[in-house]
């Protein structure tokens, strides 16, 4: 019976994954030929920059056949800044490929990535390349995967002769007396019927039954198999495609159960059309199906119907009436289609996080006359990377692009150039920020009384909300007292206007309650047809709202709080007398160090904004032997004056000016 697997390939830049996804596509005969990632001839990294850089940057899908499993193979970025497309391309996943290099080792990505594997109980075998290189290490990297990843590891075979060109994998068998008790030490850890099993009758535990209990294991991420080998010469590669048939589990799910998906990638076409690609976790879907689809929040979508469909085979996608449970495809025809939308009914299980951006840049187009342009490309990047999350200032001409680092804006650079023809420059990186409100405020308007110019009654109560809790919208009047689509009018402008508070930061974490409402019923002059100067339009309660909200919001107050990250710091134990004092530099806030042999481990938070400064200099304190990891933990109130940021639209705090702008508009 045939299986799919959809299996992602991670790793530490430059430890060889894309490489490793030449070799196995070439193993099961899909290609004639191993592109080269220094040559720019791999099947994966399609992109100008990915072969420019030896990078990949986007994810990229290829299929092959290993037995009776088909696999689809995800290529995924190896970069920090491109974290978030690696864990989009995590909640489709069946199985993964972690790649080790032999001769770096253990480095800081591979910890990030892994720690994520972990926590997204995601069936993981580790794959130790290179071991062909000069410097390769097996037995010690052995020992350094056990202490730094997991201690749940078990070596598949030996390595002979590590480090030249003649180094190849020997996979143990039956006979590995010392393989078989390692093995059976590690399953019984986390199995007491196994263990019972074992203690009673050791004869009683065949090998067979050890490979199955390994597979059960491994399919439950509670141990993880260690394969050797390289992907440049070959060595290993078929023990480990053989252990990615046998070890990882196949995809769930049948055919006639409800239709269950995910888009996890969103791509535009030759001639500008979305192309959506969708793992199937349930279902069927079928060209010219109407489907239902909900937003990354949950929220329902309008139905789209599919009006062309392909799914991934043996290198290359194909063109099919249907994509099926356990399948990958690619979805024409869903215009409003948005990336991390779910297909049908939201997957229980689903639920993943996505540490938001903390930089951000303003991009500047070589020539001004450009700026229409620019705006309408940088729109269609957002379609596919969401977290870009693009601000416009229509006052100073400016576009605003979040960033997770300094890469992404060689990526952005490039992209426009290849695809939109547009030459672009960036202005200084600066940190996001956000406020919270400190306290409760209320302002109300009403129609017909001055200052309001507007037909509308506004009154809003803003209040702090929980930390992560995001904004919340409530009626304390009835919602009868207003036709609905000038309650949504207002709901709307509410979380549109709170995306610039006070200081001109996102407003987050508070509660916005309406506590008056009033309009003016539609009306007409004898014998003449509606007249807008007597009735209420939605306008009017689009321009009111801003002004309330931000008087509400003056009246409570707000404090700017800047992104942190939690951080994890390996250093030589005689250098750690140098970092302490940059570390306190740089308002890192360290726990107390500990120990480990000749390796000091640090802990602790610091700044997002300084981040990268302790990067450039950890190497020169560390004698390049620190090994730094960082990620978004949480935002922190801004110690001494709050920073501001410019503001995007004409600002409601300046009545007179907002007054004035909204005058022209009408």
């Amino acid at each position: 019976m045939k299986r799919t697997l959809n299996l992602g390939i991670l790793a530490h830049v430059d430890a060889g994954k894309t490489s490793l996804t030449e070799r196995l596509l070439y193993a099961a005969g899909v290609i004639d030929e191993i592109g080269s990632v220094d040559d720019g001839s791999t099947q994966t990294d399609s992109l100008a920059l990915e072969r420019q850089r030896g990078i990949t940057i986007k994810s990229a899908v290829v299929s092959f056949v290993i037995g009776d499993v088909t696999v689809n193979l995800i290529d995924t970025p190896g970069h920090p800044d491109f974290i978030a497309e690696v864990e989009r391309v995590l909640s489709v996943l069946d199985g993964a490929v972690l790649v080790i290099s032999a001769v770096e080792g253990v480095q800081a990505q591979t910890r990030v990535l892994m720690r994520t594997l972990r926590r997204l109980r995601i069936p993981t075998l580790l794959f130790v390349n290179k071991i062909d290189r000069r410097g390769a290490q097996d037995d010690g990297l052995l020992r350094a995967i056990a202490e730094k990843l997991t201690p749940a590891i078990v070596a598949m075979g030996s390595v002979r002769d590590p480090g030249t060109s003649d180094a190849a994998f020997l996979p143990y068998g039956p006979g590995d007396a010392a393989f078989t008790a390692r093995l059976t030490e590690l399953l019984a850890d986390h199995d007491d019927a196994f263990l019972a099993a074992y203690v009673h009758d050791e004869t009683a535990v065949s090998y067979r039954r050890l490979r199955r209990e390994l597979a059960a294991q491994t399919g439950q991420a509670l141990a993880h198999p260690v394969f050797f080998g390289s992907a440049i010469t070959g060595a290993g590669v078929d023990a480990l495609s053989a252990g990615i048939a046998e070890l990882l589990p196949a995809a769930q799910g049948e055919p006639g159960d409800p239709v269950s998906g995910t888009v996890f990638k969103v791509e535009r076409g030759p001639a500008g059309e979305k192309i959506a690609y969708a793992r199937m976790f349930g279902g069927t879907v079928r060209v010219r199906d109407r489907l239902r689809f909900h937003d990354g929040q949950g929220e329902p979508r309008d139905d789209q119907k599919v009006t062309a469909l392909s799914v991934f085979e043996r290198g290359a996608d194909v063109q099919r009436p249907s994509v099926a449970a356990g399948q990958i495809g690619k979805l024409w025809g869903l215009a409003d289609i948005q990336l991390g939308d779910t297909i049908g009914e939201p997957r229980k299980d689903a639920g993943h996080h996505f540490a938001p951006p903390t930089l951000e840049t303003v991009v500047v187009p070589a020539r001004p006359a450009a700026l229409g342009a620019l705006r309408v490309a940088l729109a269609q990047l957002a379609e596919q990377d969401p977290l870009i999350d693009l601000r416009q200032d229509d006052i100073r001409q400016e576009i605003y692009v979040s960033l997770y680092g300094e890469v992404q804006k060689e990526v952005i650079q490039a992209t426009l150039a290849a695809d939109f023809g547009l030459e672009v420059g960036f202005r200084e990186t600066t940190t996001i920020c956000v406020e919270r409100p400190i306290g409760a405020g209320a302002a109300v308007e009403f129609n017909g009384k001055a200052p309001n110019p507007f037909l509308a009654t506004v009154g809003l109560r803003v209040e702090p909300a929980p930390v992560g809790a995001g904004v919340r919208y409530r009626l304390a009047v009835s919602p009868g007292a207003l036709p609905l689509a000038f309650h949504k009018a207002v709901e709307d402008t509410v979380r549109e206007s709170l995306n610039q508070g006070l200081y001109g930061w996102q407003v987050t974490d508070c509660t916005v309650t309406m506590t008056h409402s009033g309009y003016s019923p539609r009306q007409s002059h004898s014998h003449a047809i509606f007249d807008k100067s007597m009735s209420s339009t939605g306008a009017d309660f689009r321009y009111l709202t801003p002004l309330v909200l931000m008087n509400a919001l003056r009246q409570a107050g707000t404090r700017v709080h800047e992104p942190m990250h939690r951080f994890t710091l390996e250093v030589p134990a005689d250098t750690i007398g140098g970092v302490l004092p940059e570390l306190a530099r740089l308002r890192a806030v360290p726990r107390t160090p500990a120990m480990r042999g000749a390796s000091c481990l640090v802990e602790g938070d610091i700044p997002a904004a300084r981040v990268h400064e302790l990067q450039q200099q950890l190497p020169g304190l560390t004698r390049g032997e620190g090994v730094l990891e960082s990620a978004f933990d949480r935002y922190e109130p801004v110690s001494g004056a709050p920073p501001a940021r410019p503001r995007t639209d004409h600002n409601p705090l300046d009545r007179k000016e907002y007054l004035l702008h909204v005058m022209r508009r009408v």
